[in-house]
């Protein structure tokens, strides 16, 4: 406004601002996740249909992505990002050490970042099924591979578009909302809200904060507590209406 005002009283012939550009503060994952109030997530049965609707109605890749999503809590941008040598087949293990950056949504133009904070680093255990199907999906990539021949980018991505360079953020969620229509599920969720879900079945299963602090990879507690806290309240509303609805059950047939 100044330079402005400078101009029309012939002060400065120019506004050296003109193409200046405030920067927008960027979120964290951490704050993101953080503040999150509106966390939706996939009940147990929800799962199970969606994943069963991805085995046999996906399209390539679909169902080992949303699986690992599911049974792992990675975010989208880790799993992408992930590269063959950073699954352990023997011990059952993914380290997880970067997360993928695609602002145009296109595959030749991404960077491989280090994870926002020091947390996010990490080594999680696999569920043997999961394993089971990264080696069949590297088997098929392999194929691919031959296919191409020279044509294929060989950089050692897990979930490689054809072209062998890592598949973009959009289509996972394209791929997602589609999946969700075929299996009539009408939830606005996205794959980050597998990340919800998997912590929900956590916290039904028992598992201990600080537990799922280090396979989620949260930097510090207090962004575990904040999902928890709401997750939990969550679990808690749903278990008191269906105890609601037995106790209504029982009380008609007496």
């Amino acid at each position: 406004m100044i330079f402005k005002k400078a101009m029309e009283l012939e002060l400065i012939n120019s506004n050296p601002t003109e193409y200046a550009k405030v920067p927008k503060q960027k979120k964290t994952v951490e704050d993101i996740e953080r503040g999150n109030k509106d966390m939706k997530f996939l009940e147990k049965h929800e799962l199970a249909l969606f994943l069963k609707t991805a085995q046999e109605h996906g399209l390539a890749m679909d169902y080992v992505v949303f699986s690992t999503l599911a049974y792992t809590g990675m975010r989208l941008g880790e799993l992408l990002a992930l590269q063959w040598k950073d699954i352990n087949f023997k011990e059952h293990t993914i380290a997880i050490t970067k997360t993928l950056y695609s602002p145009r949504n296109n595959e030749r133009y991404y960077q491989l970042l280090p994870p926002k904070t020091q947390g996010s680093i990490r080594t999680i255990k696999v569920d043997p099924n999961i394993i089971s199907l990264l080696k069949k999906h590297k088997a098929e990539q392999n194929e691919i591979k031959l296919q191409m021949g020279e044509l294929y980018h060989d950089l050692g991505f897990v979930f490689a578009r054809p072209s062998g360079f890592p598949e973009v953020p959009k289509k996972i969620e394209l791929r997602m909302k589609r999946l969700l229509r075929i299996a009539n599920i009408h939830k606005r969720v996205t794959p980050h809200s597998l990340r919800h879900t998997h912590t929900s079945l956590l916290i039904e299963a028992g598992v201990g904060i600080k537990e799922i602090q280090q396979r989620l990879g949260h930097a510090d507690i207090e962004t575990t507590m904040n999902i928890y806290a709401h997750l939990t309240k969550d679990l808690e509303e749903r278990a008191s209406q269906k105890f609601g609805e037995l106790m209504s059950g029982l009380i008609k047939n007496l």
